[in-house]
């Protein structure tokens, strides 16, 4: 389906447009573009890959003109670009507006007015009852899109987005931080012990943008329904994996965070289509005609509970960490630690030997 094709990603140099190059470099895909305003994090993508399928173009989703050239000729878009971090949105909030919605609205009006066959929007569980600034973002983005592709001529550019909790050891998230501190001695911080989160892995995310590329039609929202663990389970398991004893310490609630997120409002969970190991939430196709909505009602409504972290599939230690010896930073990460300390002894007990056998053999 991608063959001959040309696939832009905005936002590319991050953990998912890496994971999408590894999915698709060895494809019979005829171009992949990266479009970020890092030219760093190009600098070090064009020297990790060193592939000429990779075409680089710097760029910022709050400038059209930057957009406008880099949109020629692309049959699709993986937009990914965006402000994540709950604590700097919170004290920037404008700025993930700029990003997160007016960013997101001159992608869409790129793709629309350069005859993009298809554009997948990534969203977040935190724009579900949102009660921070990125979570608000995210939901207001998730409106544009269904908005835009109401608007829009489906015949021409299909819009969807994709909606997925906490991916595992993207830049920025809870688990690199964890094995920093083990590496460091210091002890892990975690917000809350009984904290819940969704967890996946980034091939999961890019299973979760292609099962919207096959199924979606526009205006439709994805869901994965992930499994989720608690924080304290989570640090435990990272313990476990490189024999540590670092002691937890527990900091608290930061600015804007939820105990638990929730992937499925009760709303959209009523109306939700249920693929399996996926929910389509099928665009609100309403129109502004509002009288026939204070007549006529919907007789057939059912109450169904929002689709969270609490009352998913929740994992143990065990199961995370088998979860986590499946990712290729983990191994990395374990392979690393055993070389820097395959000769030292720790309270009686060589470091790393049972885990590192275990991740080999994963």
């Amino acid at each position: 389906m991608f063959k001959g094709r040309t696939l832009l990603i905005t936002g590319g140099t991050g953990s998912f447009g890496n994971a999408v190059l590894d999915r698709f470099l060895d494809t019979d895909i005829e171009e992949i573009r990266i479009f970020s305003r890092d030219e760093k994090k190009q600098d070090d993508m064009r020297s990790m890959y060193k592939n000429d399928k990779i075409k680089y173009y710097i760029g910022d989703v709050r400038d059209p003109s930057s957009l406008k050239d880099a949109m020629y000729n692309v049959d699709y878009v993986f937009h990914a670009a965006a402000l994540k971090q709950v604590p700097s949105c919170e004290f920037f909030p404008l700025e993930a507006v700029k990003t997160n919605i007016m960013g997101t609205d001159n992608v869409l009006t790129a793709c629309i007015d350069a005859n993009v066959k298809k554009v997948i929007c990534l969203s977040t569980d935190k724009a579900v009852y949102p009660v921070n600034a990125m979570g608000v973002s995210k939901a207001m983005m998730e409106k544009v899109l269904v908005a835009k592709s109401r608007n829009s001529s489906a015949k021409n550019t299909t819009i969807c987005g994709t909606r997925y909790g906490n991916v595992m050891c993207s830049r920025g998230s809870v688990i690199p931080l964890f094995i920093e501190q083990i590496k460091a001695g210091k002890p892990l911080t975690i917000t809350n012990p009984n904290m819940t989160r969704f967890i996946m892995s980034l091939d999961e995310a890019v299973d979760l943008v292609m099962f919207a590329f096959k199924h979606g039609q526009s205006g439709d929202i994805m869901v994965q329904k992930a499994p989720a663990c608690t924080i304290e389970v989570l640090a435990q398991a990272v313990k476990e994996l490189f024999d540590a004893d670092n002691p937890i310490n527990i900091i608290g609630i930061r600015h804007g965070e939820k105990m638990h997120e929730t992937l499925l409002s009760s709303e959209e969970h009523r109306a939700a289509i249920d693929f399996g190991k996926f929910y389509k939430i099928p665009s609100d196709k309403r129109d502004l005609n509002y009288d026939k909505y204070f007549i006529e009602g919907d007789n057939e409504s059912l109450i169904m509970e929002d689709f969270n972290s609490c009352n998913t599939k929740i994992l143990n230690v065990e199961e995370v960490k088998e979860k986590l010896l499946s990712l290729k930073y983990i191994k990395n990460e374990l392979q690393n630690w055993r070389e820097k300390n395959e000769s030292i002894s720790y309270r009686g007990k060589r470091i790393y030997s049972k885990t590192f056998d275990l991740a080999v053999e994963k």
